[in-house]
C-alpha cells in the first residue's frame, strides 16, 4: 500500500530520527523510549493505561490508526496498530516534529515551522480522505467497506492509478506513509521484523532509563561530554 518498496538503507536512516522522541515515556512499544515508570509499579499496570491524545481528536486518531494499519498490516509479524504507530504520529505532531524537515535546517525555529506545516497537512489530509470517500462512496472513510477503502487508497498510493483530482490526497498519503514507516521501524516490533542485529547484540532486553529521577532530562550533560561512553559501546 506504500506504493513503492522501502530500501533497508532508507529504514536504517529512519532509525536515526528515533532520538527526537526520547522523552516519550508512554510509547511502551518504542525501542528507544525512556521508561520513567516507578520501579515498584507493575509493568502490566502501565501497559493497561490508555494512551492520552495530545494532538488528534478521537475521531481523527481512529482514522490515523486505521490508515497506518492499512499501510503496514499485520501478517506473519505484527502491524502498525500493534506497534503503536498512531500514538507515535500523535506525539510527534503535538511536538511539531516533522519527519520531512531538511537535514540542513539552520535553527530550531525553522524545524518548528516544518512541524507546524505537518500539523496542517495532517488535518487537511484527513479532511480530504473523508470528503473524497463521501464523494465516491457516500460515506466517511471508516464507514466504507474494506474494498472501497482499499480502492480509494490505491488511487493515491500507486502511480498507475493516479487521477488529476487526487493530487492533494497523494501528497498527504506520502506524508502519512513517512510517519508510519518511521514510527513502525523505530519500535522493537519493527526492528525485529527487519532483523535488526542491534536488538540481539546490544539489547537482549530493552534497557530502562538511566536517569529516572530526571524525567525532563534537564540535567544531562552535553553530548560531547558523553563521547567516551559512545566509543566504549562502539568498541
Amino acid at each position: 500500500m506504500g506504493g513503492q518498496g522501502i530500501e533497508r538503507r532508507e529504514i536504517l536512516r529512519y532509525i536515526g530520527i528515533a532520538s527526537v522522541a526520547a522523552s516519550f515515556p508512554g510509547f511502551r512499544q518504542w525501542a528507544f523510549a525512556c521508561d520513567h515508570e516507578h520501579p515498584a509499579a507493575p509493568a502490566s499496570q502501565a501497559a493497561r493505561e490508555p494512551y492520552k491524545l495530545l494532538f488528534f481528536s478521537p475521531e481523527q486518531f481512529r482514522l490515523i490508526e486505521h490508515l497506518a494499519d492499512m499501510i503496514i498490516p499485520a501478517d506473519d509479524t505484527p502491524g502498525a496498530r500493534e506497534a503503536g504507530v498512531a500514538e507515535f504520529i500523535d506525539f510527534m505532531l503535538a511536538n511539531r516534529v516533522s519527519v520531512s524537515a531538511p537535514w540542513d535546517a539552520r535553527s530550531s525555529a525553522e524545524l518548528l515551522r516544518h512541524g507546524s506545516a505537518a500539523q496542517e497537512q495532517f488535518i487537511a489530509g484527513l479532511g480530504w480522505i473523508n470528503a473524497h470517500s463521501k464523494y465516491e462512496f457516500g460515506h466517511p472513510f471508516l464507514e466504507c467497506s474494506t474494498v472501497e477503502q482499499r480502492s480509494l487508497l490505491e488511487e493515491i498510493a500507486y502511480k498507475a492509478k493516479f487521477k488529476p483530482t487526487t493530487e492533494s490526497g497523494r501528497e498527504f498519503f506520502q506524508l502519512l506513509r513517512d510517519y508510519t514507516v518511521i514510527g513502525y521501524y523505530t519500535t522493537k516490533i519493527g526492528l525485529q521484523s527487519l532483523g535488526y542485529p542491534g536488538l540481539r547484540m546490544v539489547w537482549p532486553s530493552m534497557p530502562g532509563c538511566s536517569h529516572p529521577q530526571d524525567p525532563e532530562h534537564t540535567h544531562l550533560r552535553e553530548p560531547g561530554q558523553e563521547k567516551h561512553v559512545a566509543l566504549k559501546i562502539a568498541n
